[in-house]
């Protein structure tokens, strides 16, 4: 019975985060609308993730699902956190994401190594490759984090980089586990044709165009800021 209820709020909430994460790309970033759906999508994916996690840490034991429902908590939390804010801070809630970020990484090479060690190849169903990735995607943020850290938080363009950034890759994670997660649920035919990748491409296309745009504005902002110095053979 607690499997089936948590199977059915893990679904559920996949549903809805999907439907909210792609919303909250489509509208303007900023808007009433924009903030309300990436919130909508945080919580779906808070209630998608914790009962995946769940279930695979204490029902179905899967460590790397484990892994990576606990990467998705952590990065649209880190994601929406930074959206929220808006003065440039370090609090708890930093300092504790990095040290899950790190685990995660420690995890993911750990069982990484067991899978490679394994007669199968394989852990829990999955192979090693994947461990390692996931395990270099956490260490990469956990260097972000300790960056963020130590200049005592970002704000403007950097706080909306990470915000974008973290919510971006969290809808991507989602849209891997609905597909090729699930990909036993379509059609044969739909399957091999590859039209289900068309929103993961999506997604990454939007979120470069808009990390290209962050950076551009970054740099015209430092241009602007830098001051006026006359060349010297104008000063003569």
């Amino acid at each position: 019975m607690v499997y089936k209820t948590l199977l059915l709020l893990h679904v559920c909430c996949a549903v809805v985060g999907l439907l909210a994460g792609f919303l909250s790309m489509m509208f303007r970033k900023g808007s009433g609308l924009h903030r309300a759906a990436g919130t909508i999508f945080f919580a779906a994916m808070l209630g998608m993730a914790g009962a995946g996690v769940f279930i695979a840490a204490f029902l179905k034991p899967n460590n790397g699902n484990v892994m990576g429902g606990s990467l998705l908590t952590y990065l649209v939390t880190t994601g929406w956190i930074a959206g929220q804010r808006r003065e440039q801070q370090v609090g708890m809630v930093d300092f504790g994401a990095l040290l899950v970020a790190m685990a995660i990484a420690a995890a993911g090479a750990t069982w990484g190594f067991q899978a490679t060690s394994s007669h199968s190849g394989l852990k829990d169903g999955y192979s090693a490759p994947l461990y390692f990735i996931f395990a270099l995607i956490a260490a990469l943020f956990a260097v972000a984090d300790i960056r963020v850290i130590r200049l005592g938080g970002v704000f403007g363009t950097q706080r909306i980089a990470r915000h974008a950034w973290r919510m971006s890759l969290g809808l991507v994670f989602a849209l891997l586990s609905f597909y090729p997660g699930q990909g036993r649920l379509f059609s044969k035919a739909l399957d091999q044709s590859n039209l289900l990748y068309v929103p993961h491409v999506l997604v990454i296309g939007v979120t470069i165009f808009w990390m290209a745009r962050l950076s551009r504005r970054r740099r015209s902002r430092r241009t602007e800021a830098l001051p006026y110095q006359p060349s010297l053979e104008l000063a003569r």
